[in-house]
């Protein structure tokens, strides 16, 4: 397919089309514009959907591999954008765009609903505001930003801030005007010091821009909020409901409860309720704890604190399910068969009053014969009908097969002055996924009856993976001996079959984490498409109000269809669902990134004390601009830049995700085991830097066999049109970026929900600065 539009000439020639063929060629072309199938004018014709050569684009962020991403700033098309991949100039440049920029670019089509643009130029600018370390020297401050892709210094005078010490977190205004040298700036507002453990959080909370401080008339409306009234509720407080968390939780928003079924037309069934905080009663659309909420999206959670979506007399008080406490309530009566499929379900709003506080271990040490005081009273009346219910689950969910993806989570312990001590695992019982599946089934529920009542849903949905995804998933499966049913069309299951063959190898780490990314992002939206992953029709979140806000309207649209009361969703609130969908799946993705440089800041910081170790890891993301190594003992993500790589060419191969040396064939792949050296920890971007071990080669493993092996000689001719790197002029062995400096991509592995293709291989120098057999530094 030719990247521009040609005309009847071209596409003669093309086809070696001659004489009075030519007439029927240029019928077949106009049914062709007729029917849609292509565009154009009287000379030249394009495929329906094409971009123009020039466009106004706007920054979005990068995709798993660090490229610079961007959509045209105006789609209105029923189908997604294109993906366009945008090439930043060297790095300290006057074009250098950072997120949310407005840029004038030319565009080159590359294949495959993908695009290069070339910045022509910057229309628009991004954040005047950068976070930073305050520097001070003799005549004037330098504030060193904090987010990795900003390097360029900023000038701050002294004045504003005397005796301000070396490390202070400062927010900086840049000064407007064009500067020669380093930008200028003053500093507005001081948050404490790098050194500080609690600044590790806060440096993630405003580099995303999440709001932390609520305003005086929200705090207000919170501190006058009452218990709520029992009015017309149903009366739930003789239900031994119980609260399940995890043993650091703090806001307790979902209740469960299981009994077994005492119909004798459904034998081995169950009866089973889940109870939500009504939040409905307390934020009433439009006040002003709406609209804070609104702005929040969700609550937002780091090792070392919580911000929440709503105030704490709200989310830790009337808004909790405290034990031994009336408490207003959405419930969801369900009456299971003993294959766990629902018969029938009944929502209502009552009043409930825990019976118990418990944890995840509490509950698995019961169920496993180890009960402490507070669960032995309650493991035959509670605990164990809740286990019986959620197998009875397990047995459906088996059968509609849900994508069973195994990977580990990694937990920040703190002491109690909030320094890391370990960074270990999260351990996962069934306990876990009991309260999993009793979530998932109301959820199930409230989209069924929001149908039902045809009231406005805010679905939650999950696409299947892209057809680029899967092709590319295909061919990385094929090579390491496993095969993918053919077709666009997959089920969850048709990955199940790879991950269950792949169980127990040594591979098997590797497999989950190329399905989990070859996966869409999940997000919200009034159309229904689905939930892929749980294998579902309809799906809506119903069970946490307090920290998701998509769940609160659900409650809101189902106490306006079920007429139970006030706080409804309005009439009007519907019509603003689909710009609310977009909106809160934006707050939600800013969460999980903030989250996510929270805790690379602080695996960082527990680091810095072992720059110099040499330790074992696993080759995690490999990109054109180097490997991404998971090291074995706390899961921490580091960069082995490229250019420390044994020297040689290597080409970046992205559908077997590995670096293959040009010359001497050594390869580094997706899942292997290396030994690295810690180069570099900063607490304060975040970035772990690291070095290939001087005894790493044998960890390598050269997969791909070339005819020749190593006898193949300095490549001839000219780079690869892949080459990017040394064209635009940075650092051998680097993409050029001006935003962007080594380090771990923006979204990670499984979080950027765009549309990746893979790209043509990339072959990349690396500079001959040291001989192949001196220690890399």
């Amino acid at each position: 397919m030719s990247p521009t539009p040609v005309g009847k000439r071209e596409i003669a020639r093309a086809f070696n089309i001659r004489g009075a063929a030519k007439i029927e060629l240029k019928k077949l072309l106009k049914d062709l514009k007729f029917g849609g199938d292509v565009v154009g004018g009287r000379k030249r014709f394009d495929k329906p959907g094409r971009l123009p050569p020039v466009e106004v684009l706007e920054i979005t962020g990068l995709d798993e591999n660090g490229e610079v991403l961007a959509r045209p700033n105006v789609w209105k098309e029923p189908f997604d954008p294109p993906v366009i991949y945008v090439k930043t100039t060297r790095h300290g440049g006057p074009s250098a765009p950072g997120i949310g920029d407005k840029i004038l670019a030319k565009l080159r089509y590359t294949g495959k609903n993908t695009y290069d643009a070339s910045i022509m130029r910057l229309l628009g600018s991004g954040p005047q505001r950068v976070l930073g370390l305050f520097r001070p020297n003799e005549r004037e401050g330098r504030v060193v930003p904090t987010d990795r892709k900003d390097s360029g210094e900023i000038v701050v005078p002294l004045d504003d801030h005397p005796g301000l010490e070396a490390g202070a977190l400062v927010l900086t205004e840049l000064l407007p005007g064009k500067h020669f040298g380093l930008r200028k700036g003053r500093i507005v507002d001081v948050l404490g010091n790098i050194n500080e453990p609690k600044s590790i959080s806060l440096v993630a909370i405003h580099a995303r821009g999440i709001p932390f401080e609520f305003p005086p008339e929200v705090e207000l409306q919170a501190r006058e909020s009452k218990a709520t009234p029992m009015a017309k509720r149903t009366d739930l407080r003789q239900i031994p409901l119980v609260t399940i968390d995890g043993e650091d939780a703090r806001d307790f928003d979902d209740a469960v409860w299981a009994e077994a079924d005492t119909d004798p037309e459904n034998p081995g069934g169950w009866h089973v309720m889940v109870a939500i905080a009504d939040v409905s009663w307390y934020v009433r659309p439009d006040d002003a704890l709406d609209r804070e909420a609104i702005k929040r999206g969700n609550s937002c959670y780091f090792p070392d604190r919580v911000v929440p979506m709503l105030p704490f007399e709200l989310s830790n008080g009337w808004c909790s399910l405290v034990p031994h406490e009336d408490r207003g309530c959405m419930a969801v009566e369900m009456w299971l068969n003993a294959k766990g499929q629902k018969i029938r379900h009944k929502f209502c709003r009552g009043m409930m009053n825990s019976a118990a506080r418990l944890t995840y271990n509490q509950v698995q040490r019961a169920m496993d014969g180890d009960p402490d005081d507070i669960t032995g009273p309650l493991v035959d009346r509670v605990i164990k009908p809740l286990y019986g219910a959620y197998h009875a689950f397990l047995t459906a969910r088996e059968k509609r097969g849900v994508l069973e993806l195994d990977v580990p989570e990694r937990k920040i312990e703190l002491n109690e002055q909030g320094q890391i001590i370990a960074v270990a695992p999260r351990a996962r019982f069934d306990s876990h996924k009991l309260i999993e599946e009793f979530m998932i089934a109301a959820n199930v529920c409230a989209a069924e009856e929001l149908e039902r009542l045809k009231q406005p849903c805010m679905y939650r949905i999950h696409d299947a993976p892209s057809e680029e995804k899967l092709e590319a998933l295909r061919e990385f499966l094929e090579g390491a001996g496993y095969k993918l049913q053919p077709g666009p069309v997959l089920k969850p299951r048709d990955f199940n079959h790879i991950l269950e063959r792949a169980k127990g190898t040594a591979e098997a780490e590797l497999i989950n984490t190329v399905v989990l990314r070859s996966q869409s992002q999940a997000m919200y939206s009034p159309d229904n498409i689905g939930h892929f992953g749980l294998a579902l029709n309809r799906y809506a979140h119903f069970t946490s109000p307090i920290r998701r806000y998509a769940d609160l309207l659900v409650h809101r649209a189902l106490i306006a269809g079920l007429r139970l009361g006030e706080g409804a969703l309005r009439p009007e609130d519907g019509e603003r669902f689909e710009q609310l969908g977009e909106d809160i799946s934006g707050t939600e993705r800013r969460a999980a990134m903030a989250e996510r440089d929270s805790v690379d800041r602080y695996v960082a910081a527990y680091m810095a004390d072992r720059v110099g170790a040499e330790l074992p890891g696993k080759i995690s993301g490999v990109t054109h601009f180097g490997l991404f190594v998971s090291l074995r003992e706390t899961g921490a993500d580091g960069l082995v830049p490229i250019s420390t790589l044994p020297d040689d060419y290597y080409v970046h191969d992205p559908i077997k995700h590995c670096l293959v040396g040009d010359r001497r064939g050594k390869i580094f792949r997706l899942g292997d085991d290396v030994v690295v050296r810690v180069a570099d920890a900063d607490a304060a971007t975040g970035s772990l830097s690291l070095r290939l071990a001087e005894h790493a080669d044998i960890t390598s493993r050269d997969l791909i066999e070339r005819p020749g092996g190593n006898k193949r000689g300095p490549r001839k001719g000219p780079r690869s049109p892949g080459d990017r790197n040394n064209r635009h002029g940075a650092k051998p062995g680097f993409r050029a970026t001006a935003k962007q400096t080594p380090g771990k991509p923006e979204g990670g592995p499984a979080s950027t929900g765009k549309k990746t293709t893979p790209k043509k291989h990339r072959k990349i120098r690396v500079a001959n600065r040291k001989s192949a057999t001196q220690k890399p530094s």
